[in-house]
C-alpha cells in the first residue's frame, strides 16, 4: 500500500485541515456557499444549471457501467413536470462483480490519495450545484431555496464533514512503526511493523425520497473514503439526483486514474426489491439506509454479513411550559411545521402543553390560545399561495395525502389542511399543514408517526407530565429532535436529563432564525443512534470507524 499523495490532495489539503479543525472547535463554518445569489455563483449558473437539468428530461442518462441492456424510468415529480429519464439497469450480481474488482487499486491508493479524489468529486458536485438543485426540486416536492441549500450546499458539507471524520480516523495510528524491546544480555528484539488501512467491502446506499443527496452523502463519502467502493441505489421516485451524483464522481475517479465502477448507479424497476437482494449479497459489508422503521428494522435484522447504518422515523416532541416571547415562539414553530410540508424526520410532531395553559410575555395564555397562536403563524405563512410554495414545496407521495385524509378523522380541528394551487406549476400536489387537538390519554394516535404537514396540539396534566409523556414514547418509538420552551431554569434542567435519558437532541426557546428541523454540519449532530429512531449519528467516530479495519505485518529488523 502507498500513501503518495495525489495531486488532488495537494489542490484541496486546505479544506481538509480546515474541515478536520472545524469537527473538533463544532463551531460554525462552511466549505459551500449556501445562497444561489449570482454574487456567489455568477450571473450564468442558474440558467446554465436549470438548462443542464433540462437536458437529461425524455432521455437516456449518459452514464457508462456495467448494464444487462435494460432501460427503466420510475419518476413522477411533485410538481406535476414530466421527467421521463430512463436509468442503465444492471443486476445485483453485476454491480457487486464490478465493485469488487475495483477495490484493491482504490484499497492500495492509501488514505491521503482517496481523501484528495473525493474532495475533487466534491469540487466536482460543487461546480454543477445548480443542476444538482434542480434535480432534488423536481423529484423530491422541495422548493428551490430549499433544494440548493440541503440538497446541494449542505449536502456537501454532510460529505465532507464525514470525509473529515473519516481522515481522522484512518490516520489515528501510524502507517509504520519500529518496535525494540530489551532481551537481556543479547540484542534487543527489533521489529518494523505496518499498519493497514483495510476496507469492508461493496458498501451500499440506499437512498430516499425526500433528501436524496443529504442523506445519501455522509454514507456514500464516508465509505467511499475509507478503501470501500459503493453502489447507490436511489430511491425510485428520486433517481436523478444520486445519477448526476454517480456521473460526476465516476468521472473525476477516471480522470484520477480509477476504475469508475468504485461508484455505482443501481436504480431498480418496478417490485424489483433490488435493494433487498443488494443488502443481502454476501459481498456486501456495509449498509447505509435513510427510511421506514420497518425496512430500516429489517435491514439491520437481517443484512448480518453487514455493518448497517440506519436513519429511520420517531416522534419528533416539543414541550412547552412558559416564554418570554410568545410571538417569537409560534413564528419559530409555525416556520418549523410549513417547511417543506413537514416532510422532514426533524419535524416537529407532538406539541406538548399543559391543559392549565401556559405563562408568558403577554401574560397567562389557555392551552386553546397557545394552540391557535402556532395556528396563526402557519396561516399567515401560507396565506399567499405565491409566497408559501416557496416554503411548503410540493407533497412527495400518495402516503403523505393519505395521512392528511386520516388526520380528520381524529381529534378536534385546530388548523385544516387546505389545498393550494401554484402559481407556476399547476400539477404540484401542495398542501398546507394540519394542526389537530388531542388530550394526553390519545396515546394510540400520537404514538405513530404522521410523516407529513401532521401536527399535534396534546394536552397534558402539567410540564412535569410533558416530560413523562416525551420519556415514554421518545423511548419506545425514538425521535430526531426534541424542543423546550421555559422561562425555568429547573424545568430547562430537568428537560436536558430527560433528552439524555432517551438519547435525542434538545433546542431550548428557539425564536429567532435557528429552527430544531435543520441542522448544521460540522456543529450539529444529526441523530444519535441512543434511541429507536437512528442507530447512527451524523456525524461522528462510531458513523466512520466501522468502515475499515487496521491489519499489520511485522518482520524482523536490524
Amino acid at each position: 500500500m502507498t500513501d503518495t499523495p495525489h495531486p488532488h490532495y495537494d489542490r484541496h489539503a486546505e479544506t481538509l485541515n480546515r474541515a478536520l479543525t472545524a469537527i473538533t472547535e463544532r463551531g460554525y463554518w462552511s466549505a459551500y456557499p449556501e445562497s444561489p445569489s449570482p454574487r456567489v455563483y455568477g450571473e450564468t449558473a442558474a440558467a446554465d444549471g436549470k438548462a443542464a437539468f433540462e437536458a437529461y428530461l425524455g432521455g437516456n442518462f449518459p452514464l457508462d457501467q456495467p448494464t444487462d441492456g435494460k432501460w427503466i424510468a420510475t419518476e413522477t415529480s411533485p410538481f406535476g413536470v414530466e421527467l421521463n429519464v430512463t436509468y442503465p439497469h444492471a443486476t445485483a450480481d453485476q454491480l457487486v462483480a464490478a465493485a469488487s474488482a475495483a477495490l484493491p487499486a482504490w484499497r492500495d491508493a492509501g488514505p491521503q490519495t482517496r481523501a484528495g479524489v473525493c474532495l475533487e468529486i466534491l469540487a466536482r458536485l460543487h461546480k454543477h450545484v445548480f443542476e444538482l438543485a434542480n434535480a432534488v426540486q423536481f423529484t423530491s416536492g422541495q422548493a428551490f431555496v430549499m433544494a440548493f441549500q440541503a440538497g446541494g450546499a449542505h449536502a456537501l458539507d454532510r460529505a465532507l464533514e464525514a470525509i473529515a471524520y473519516s481522515y481522522a480516523e484512518m490516520t489515528r495510528h501510524p502507517g509504520t512503526a519500529g518496535w525494540e524491546k530489551a532481551a537481556g544480555k543479547g540484542d534487543p528484539l527489533r521489529m518494523t511493523k505496518t499498519f493497514h488501512v483495510v476496507p469492508r467491502g461493496v458498501g451500499l446506499v440506499i437512498g430516499c425520497n425526500t433528501f436524496p443527496t443529504w442523506n445519501s452523502y455522509p454514507g456514500l463519502f464516508a465509505s467511499l473514503v475509507t478503501g470501500n467502493p459503493v453502489v447507490v441505489k436511489p430511491h425510485p421516485r428520486a433517481v436523478l439526483p444520486l445519477a448526476i451524483t454517480v456521473r460526476y464522481a465516476r468521472e473525476v475517479l477516471a480522470e484520477a486514474g480509477f476504475d469508475p465502477n468504485l461508484v455505482l448507479l443501481a436504480p431498480e424497476a418496478a417490485d424489483e426489491k433490488l435493494a433487498t437482494t443488494l443488502a443481502l449479497h454476501p459481498a456486501v459489508k456495509i449498509v447505509d439506509f435513510t427510511g421506514s422503521t420497518e425496512y430500516g428494522d429489517w435491514l439491520e435484522a437481517n443484512a448480518r454479513q453487514a455493518a448497517v447504518y440506519t436513519e429511520k422515523a420517531g416522534l419528533n416532541t416539543v414541550v412547552i411550559d412558559s416564554t418570554d416571547d410568545f410571538v417569537g415562539m409560534c413564528r419559530n414553530l409555525g416556520f418549523t411545521l410549513v417547511l417543506y410540508s413537514g416532510q422532514m424526520c426533524t419535524t416537529s410532531q407532538n406539541i406538548l402543553i399543559p391543559r392549565d395553559g401556559i405563562d408568558t410575555d403577554q401574560g397567562h395564555k389557555s392551552f386553546d390560545e397557545v394552540a391557535a397562536g402556532i395556528a396563526a403563524a402557519v396561516g399567515k405563512l401560507t396565506a399567499d399561495p405565491a409566497r408559501g410554495v416557496e416554503l411548503t414545496g410540493a407533497i412527495v407521495n400518495d402516503g403523505v395525502l393519505e395521512r392528511l385524509d386520516e388526520v380528520t378523522k381524529v381529534g378536534e380541528p385546530v388548523l385544516e389542511s387546505r389545498t393550494v394551487e401554484h402559481p407556476a406549476y399547476p400539477g404540484a400536489v401542495v398542501r398546507t399543514p394540519a394542526i389537530v387537538k388531542l388530550d394526553a390519554g390519545d396515546t394510540a394516535t400520537y404514538s405513530r408517526e404522521w410523516f407529513g404537514p401532521i401536527s399535534f396540539a396534546i394536552a397534558t396534566d402539567s410540564t412535569a407530565h410533558s416530560l413523562e409523556i416525551l420519556r415514554s414514547t421518545v423511548g419506545e418509538k425514538g425521535a430526531l429532535t426534541a424542543a423546550v420552551y421555559s422561562t425555568d431554569e429547573s424545568v430547562l434542567a430537568a428537560t436536558e436529563n430527560a433528552a439524555i435519558e432517551v438519547g435525542v437532541h434538545l433546542s431550548a426557546n428557539l425564536t429567532g432564525g435557528v429552527f430544531v428541523n435543520q441542522s448544521a454540519a460540522f456543529s450539529d449532530f444529526h441523530g444519535s443512534g441512543a434511541n429507536a429512531a437512528a442507530n447512527a449519528a451524523l456525524t461522528d467516530g462510531a458513523y466512520v470507524a466501522n468502515r475499515f479495519r487496521i491489519v499489520q505485518s511485522r518482520r524482523h529488523s536490524s
